[in-house]
């Protein structure tokens, strides 16, 4: 997913959002001042044990809608109201969701789902014809989902669909019947199972999307789910609030009765309301604040697979000449940014694909390479490249503009970067902020020439991070595109021998990293807090938060 900084769009995600893609923007807010820091929320505290909690994320999605966006800060919403055919387990390993069963044929192109006695959060059955629209709908060009990347690849015809050149009927995507559901790809696809888990395969009910399109997941009386939880209340700016849906085929295991997302976008403000007892639990913590906090129990730093890079805008310059892209990226101490401005546990970027990712029985990142990169600053060469390029010591070169959401982390590293590249290469970047929403969409039009972003893992595989710069992927704000980078894409998609695949995937980072397309700066955790008297919660490498077996046990000892 898309983080702030993901699927960092994190989502730093992924500390995106880690952490993180892709409706009506939220109300702005004061900025607190040094001298008097914003007072945080005093909700009304529940009894002892009583099953609900109050939890602080930063960002509001634009979008809810799961067939549609990609935003990471749609994630903690959507993984507890809805659920797919299948969820993976926090192995990588796909386990029943709304499917009971499954199989595959032999040549790995036909999947067949046994679906359960399931049900809408308004009571009405769900069935496979459910899942058939949904899927469809992802691959409608009319549509227009930031997610249709996942689905038109491998589903039969898919890709036609998407370009307007099938109808609907020719998708393979079939309810045989109202328990069960075939799928047929293109080609065999190994990580399959993995896509299926992708929240833009959720379902979604037909006859309330085509009431209103645009408007169904902004009202929580329309807002029809199917996950565990359902949506009890939703205030723009200020709050999303669950409760447990009496409907789901798995109630009687689900032990919270009512789930508050508060939206607070300050950080400092948000530990303030945890530390006074009034939040359960903040999705993430103030930088400055790491060293004090790692003493703290409730404290939690979550592994996770995602990349921080900045958009270089490849047809502004002079950021179109790959000199010039080398040298922004050598001058960078990514040390000195991990260790001292984040202080979390991230490790230095040099290409997309992170940490954690294994094929073949090697990790992806250790078996590629650093581009010639290094934890700290090449400052000579980085000079070198950059007088190559007709700016010795920066001289004429143009005042860019580098953008980045609002958000204290953000901030922090966005202004290392300006430091280091003026007391380095002597170029002056103006910084800008903005509001998420606001943001995302200026950095979709390419009205930016530096810009932060970042990237979640959406599965467990590195073409999750691989095919979001192929030409016309909605995720693909690069301003670039490369028909040798889409080739090897694509032939790593359909390659069956697990070795040649690998490594037309290698081939593919080659590409884009080879000729800095995009400038990779820090692979991402999660620092987080949850009080001690929440069990069961999950949150996994992707960086997707599960209340579904949490319960509250201990509150007020």
């Amino acid at each position: 997913m898309v983080r702030g900084l993901g699927r960092f769009l994190v989502a730093g995600i992924l500390i995106i959002a880690v952490l993180a893609g892709c409706g009506q923007a939220a109300p702005q807010k004061t900025e607190p001042s040094k001298a008097e820091p914003a007072p945080a929320p005093q909700p009304e505290q529940p009894k002892a044990d009583t099953q609900k909690i109050n939890y602080v994320l930063n960002d509001e999605a634009s979008k809810l809608d799961p067939t549609i966006t990609s935003e990471t800060y749609s994630g903690p919403i959507l993984t507890n109201v809805f659920e797919g055919l299948i969820r993976m387990d926090d192995n990588n390993q796909p386990q029943p969701g709304v499917a009971t069963s499954w199989e595959i044929s032999k040549d790995g192109v036909v999947y067949t789902f046994h679906l359960r006695d399931a049900k809408w959060s308004d009571g009405s059955p769900l069935t496979a014809k459910d899942f058939e629209y949904s899927f469809k709908r992802v691959m409608d060009p009319k549509v227009a989902s930031e997610f249709s990347f996942m689905a038109y690849p491998y589903i039969k015809n898919g890709e036609k669909r998407y370009k307007g050149l099938a109808k609907e009927e020719d998708l393979g995507v079939k309810a045989v019947d109202d328990r069960t559901l075939k799928i047929t790809l293109e080609t065999p696809i190994s990580f399959m199972l993995q896509i299926l888990s992708c929240t833009c395969y959720f379902p979604v009910k037909k006859d309330v999307v085509e009431k209103d399109p645009e408007g169904w997941a902004r009202n929580a009386a329309t807002f029809i789910s199917n996950g565990p939880f359902k949506i009890k209340e939703m205030k723009f700016g200020e709050s999303i609030t669950m409760v447990k849906n009496e409907h789901y085929w798995g109630k009687d295991k689900v032990r919270l009765e009512e789930i508050k997302f508060s939206y607070i976008p300050e950080t400092a403000t948000g530990l303030t309301a945890m530390e006074a007892g009034s939040v359960d639990g903040i999705h993430n913590v103030p930088t400055s604040e790491i060293p004090r906090l790692k003493s703290d129990p409730r404290f939690h730093v979550m592994p996770c697979v995602s990349t921080c890079y900045y958009l270089l805008n490849n047809k502004v310059k002079p950021l179109n000449d790959v000199r010039v892209r080398k040298a922004l990226s050598l001058a960078l101490d990514r040390k000195e940014i991990v260790e001292n401005v984040l202080q979390a546990g991230q490790k230095p970027a040099f290409a997309i694909v992170p940490y954690g990712l294994s094929l073949e029985g090697q990790d992806f990142r250790e078996a590629g390479t650093t581009y010639g990169q290094t934890d700290t600053a090449n400052v000579a060469e980085a000079k070198k490249l950059l007088a190559e390029a007709g700016y010795p010591d920066g001289k004429g070169f143009p005042k860019l503009t580098l953008k980045y959401s609002t958000n204290p982390d953000y901030k922090k590293v966005s202004e290392a970067m300006q430091q280091m590249w003026k007391k380095n290469l002597n170029i002056d970047l103006e910084l800008k902020t903005s509001e998420w929403k606001v943001y995302f969409e200026e950095v979709k039009k390419y009205d930016y020439a530096v810009a932060q972003m970042g990237w979640s893992g959406d599965y467990a595989h590195p073409m999750t991070f691989l095919e979001i710069f192929v030409t016309g992927n909605p995720s693909n704000m690069t301003n670039w595109a490369s028909a040798q980078y889409d080739k090897a894409i694509r032939e790593s998609k359909v390659e069956q021998d697990p070795k040649k695949s690998l490594e037309a995937m290698h081939k593919a980072e080659d590409i884009l990293i080879g000729e800095m397309r995009i400038l990779p700066v820090f692979h991402r955790v999660y620092p987080m807090m949850m009080a001690e008297y929440v069990k069961g919660w999950r949150r996994n490498v992707l960086g997707l938060l599960y209340f579904q077996d949490a319960y509250i046990e201990g509150r007020g000892k």
